[in-house]
């Protein structure tokens, strides 16, 4: 995208889009929306728009880390091994897990798959000896990969049907007054809904996310070719459900995702229900798809924090605190899920 094109509001790229061509997909709105807000700010933290898992407590890397090393161990110590990030944020939870995994002598290449520049800068500062990818193709084809994606699938864009009387349409976006509305495409699109789903009520939506499933399918195929192991850890279901999920988060408030495209975090549950088959069908191995405070319970979160109030007594009231966001029903522990995968020839994981 041009300078001049970046100065101008994505909004009214879009209007003069729709005008010339018509409505465009749902996908194309949600994913050049994210493109222009990931590129052009560090939206994590009390001073960004949300705040995730490892800017909450350390705890959380930490036992990834210590997840990793166990798995790896189990394995044979096979060397070289890689660690693989989806999304690394501002490398809090690689610093995390990185250090814990040292500790068992797990010293890792580092990889990080990122696209906003902003962030790239941050990531060096606290990840000096990382390597950057745009995508997965370029990590190293030799040695097994510990893969972590945390809330990385959440933010891929997601396709839209919905069932009219006239049978399924695709949701499109065109503009009515100072905001976007979703109305149905006018292309048939019955062939793209499962046999199973394709008899539901008029106005039911089914979402799907073909970067996630991508994803999940190439790392599961890195697994199965490479050795190691994968955690993808994120909110969403594991049964699968009909409806729209897409929400907008700014200023750490949910918002209108329709209105001011490009100055919001759009994201939208992650359907883990579909994720795992797509791994199996690779002959990966689905170690489970589990709630996260199960998952960090599994692990012994609440030992570990333990011992950090004890060593830091006066921040024992914030250790406490921060452990319940991470594992409590009503809070991250229920709605957030961890998905396990690893190469058919590696241990089951912990937790699971």
């Amino acid at each position: 995208m041009s300078e001049e094109a970046q100065k101008e509001s994505l909004a009214t790229i879009f209007r003069r889009l729709i005008a010339n061509t018509g409505p465009i997909s749902l996908m194309h709105y949600m994913g050049e929306s994210n493109a222009r807000y990931y590129d052009s700010r560090d939206p994590l933290g009390s001073a960004g728009d949300f705040v995730t898992a490892p800017e909450i407590s350390q705890m959380f890397g930490e036992l990834i880390g210590l997840w990793l090393a166990d798995m790896w161990i189990n394995a044979g110590r096979e060397e070289p091994v890689h660690y693989v990030e989806l999304g690394p944020g501002r490398g809090t939870l690689a610093q995390d897990a990185l250090r814990t995994a040292k500790r068992y002598g797990l010293e890792p290449t580092i990889h990080f798959v990122e696209s906003s520049t902003e962030l790239k800068d941050v990531q060096l500062a606290a990840i000096p000896g990382a390597q950057w990818h745009h995508d997965l193709s370029t990590a190293p084809p030799y040695g097994p990969i510990l893969l972590v994606a945390n809330e990385f699938l959440d933010a891929l864009p997601v396709r839209q049907l919905v069932k009219t009387p006239d049978g399924w349409r695709e949701r499109m976006v065109v503009p009515e007054g100072e905001r976007f509305v979703c109305v149905a495409g006018s292309q048939p699109m019955d062939a793209a809904v499962p046999e199973a789903r394709r008899a539901a009520e008029p106005g039911t939506i089914i979402e799907t996310c073909p970067g996630a499933a991508a994803a999940v399918y190439e790392v599961a195929g890195r697994l199965v070719d490479q050795g190691g192991a994968a955690l993808f850890i994120d909110y969403g279901h594991d049964q699968i459900r009909d409806g729209s999920t897409l929400q907008a988060v700014r200023d750490h408030l949910k918002v209108d995702p329709f209105v001011a495209p490009g100055e919001a975090d759009l994201t939208a549950h992650v359907d883990f229900a579909t994720l795992a088959p797509i791994a199996l069908s690779r002959g990966c191995k689905w170690l489970g798809t589990v709630p996260q405070g199960r998952w960090l319970r599994n692990l012994g979160i609440e030992a570990r924090a333990q011992t950090l109030a004890a060593a830091a007594p006066q921040h024992a009231a914030a250790i406490e605190s921060a452990k319940e966001r991470l594992v409590s029903e009503g809070q991250m522990g229920l709605l957030f899920k961890v998905m396990g995968l690893a190469s058919p020839s590696w241990p089951g994981g912990a937790g699971f």
